[in-house]
């Protein structure tokens, strides 16, 4: 097939097709970009205003046949048929985290402030890695860098940078405490210049036995391996054990392993249970460990006048992770890796002489590449400063006070159900539970509760969430939305309860005869 551009001959370096030109944002489109996006925001608003369920209940076989007849090598040329497509392929079955029966996953409902910030930094598209690419962005990016260590406590020497989510800020996090452990060794000239040191095998990470798998991603990328990663039993709230992880100390020790990093969690993503991070904190002290929080879930906590407490100690920390995504209410990706000491950020610096010269290091330009793992960045920290800007902490510490208070509302109501297992109270925003009629083996009620889950979703009823514990099928409720209401809730469980049933009476037979 011949492009336009290929029509146009050896001019096509000099002289870009009449096509391409119309659509390059610049000064002479403005008002095309106007009336083009506000006809996309149109779109959104029409869809959002009659959102009556969270999920259509779309299967991969429904989308795969929509696709199947689209040829991306044949444009539609405009405007308004391409949005047409869009929407036939992507907003009829979206699924909308802002609807109050989306208890599934860590999806925020986001807040305005936010999406106006997208809309700005979007098309003024700064990259955040030098500062002669962002100017007044590194600064609102530093400024949030520095409000987010003053509220965790970890002292005027604390930097950080934004990343893409926990994941990435977890990775920095244990590449910094494996960097910093081979800067110590003698006679090693440290693993950027030399590569992992000799007895590396022996290196281990301790986290829970229910923290985040980024740990097990992180330990290989780092070639560590997943054997790296030790984990802690929990108390029966499924917080870390502080005794079993000085057990586990001391018996790394003694193997003759070496402990690199200790992970506390705040914010587990099934229980969203807190480890008790003074206690965590003084062994890594005593044992002299690099302590990192993921706080990724639980860093909203920060901005709540009446559950900070629950975060006691995570001043103590080396590094921390923080995601605004989850319960700051901010769009996807907007995240945060913090270290309590700046100097340690020197273990992700790379000089290159047409980007970031060590020259303007040492002039003092603040190039935030030097600490990050990426090189091109979005202006994500643009939608919190705006957020704050306009809003404040308090209003988003005030949201998530709701949905904690709402989950312990939801606890006692299911509690009061006769046929509903609840597994633990919540200590945040999470209920983990599942439907449990007398009289079904474990097998059964594995089942049982995936069937349940299956038919909220395929009925547009709710999208909830499912996990293992103890090798058990339950269901799961994030609540991260202020708007959703303990009726909410009352009414998917007696959609749970239904499907159940139904369940039951549909297996009856083949039970009855298997017996």
């Amino acid at each position: 097939m011949t492009t336009r551009l290929e029509e146009r001959g050896p001019n096509i370096g000099t002289e870009p097709a009449p096509l391409a030109m119309d659509q390059l944002f610049n000064a002479r489109h403005a008002e095309a970009y106007w009336q083009q996006a506000t006809r996309c925001i149109d779109l959104v608003r029409r869809k959002v205003a009659h959102v009556e369920r969270p999920f259509t209940g779309a299967r991969p076989e429904d989308l795969e046949g929509l696709f199947a007849a689209i040829d991306l090598d044949a444009p539609l040329g405009e405007l308004r048929p391409a949005l047409e497509e869009l929407e036939r392929v992507y907003l009829d079955d979206a699924v909308y985290f802002h609807h109050p029966r989306y208890v599934a996953h860590l999806n925020c409902p986001i807040v305005l402030p936010g999406i106006l910030a997208e809309a700005i930094l979007s098309p003024i598209n700064s990259s955040l890695d030098t500062f002669d690419q962002s100017a007044g962005g590194t600064f609102i990016e530093q400024s949030l860098i520095d409000w987010t260590a003053s509220r965790i406590g970890l002292g005027e020497d604390a930097d950080g940078v934004f990343t893409s989510g926990g994941t990435q800020s977890n990775l920095m996090a244990l590449m910094i405490a494996r960097d910093h452990y081979g800067a110590k060794l003698a006679g090693h000239g440290g693993n950027k210049q030399q590569g992992l040191p000799p007895g590396h095998q022996r290196l281990r990470i301790l986290g829970s036995e229910v923290s985040h798998f980024s740990l097990q991603k992180s330990a290989a990328i780092l070639g560590l391996g997943y054997q790296a990663v030790m984990p802690v039993a929990c108390d029966d709230q499924y917080r870390m054990d502080p005794a079993a992880l000085k057990a586990r100390l001391e018996e790394c020790l003694a193997m003759g392993l070496i402990p690199l990093a200790v992970v506390a969690t705040a914010g587990t993503t099934d229980f969203g249970s807190i480890d008790p991070l003074e206690e965590i904190a003084a062994l890594c002290r005593e044992h002299g460990i690099w302590l990192h929080v993921d706080a990724a879930y639980g860093g909203g906590l920060l901005c709540s006048h009446r559950y900070r407490h629950r975060l006691a100690g995570i001043e103590y920390a080396d590094s921390v992770t923080v995601d605004y995504h989850k319960t700051f209410f901010q769009p996807v990706s907007c995240s945060a890796f913090l270290v309590r000491r700046r100097s340690d950020l020197r273990h992700v610096t790379y000089h290159a002489d047409y980007l970031n010269p060590l020259c303007q290091a040492e002039a003092g330009t603040p190039d935030q590449v030097n600490k990050s793992l990426q090189t091109t960045r979005r202006f994500d920290a643009l939608k919190l400063w705006l957020t704050l800007r306009i809003m404040g902490a308090d209003a988003l510490g005030e949201m998530f006070e709701r949905v904690i208070d709402l989950a312990g509302e939801a606890h006692a109501a299911l509690a009061r159900q006769p046929e509903v297992e609840v597994l633990l109270a919540p200590p945040m925003s999470t209920l983990v539970f599942r439907y449990r009629p007398a009289g079904l083996t474990d097998a059964e009620l594995d089942e049982l509760n995936a069937h349940v889950r299956t038919a909220l979703s395929r009925n547009s009823e709710a999208v909830i969430a499912a996990t293992r514990v103890a090798g058990k099928r339950y269901l799961k409720f994030t609540l991260l939305n202020p708007d959703t209401r303990l009726e909410d809730l009352t009414a998917i469980v007696e959609r749970i309860v239904h499907h159940g049933r139904d369940w039951c009476e549909a297996q009856a037979p083949t039970r009855a005869a298997a017996s």
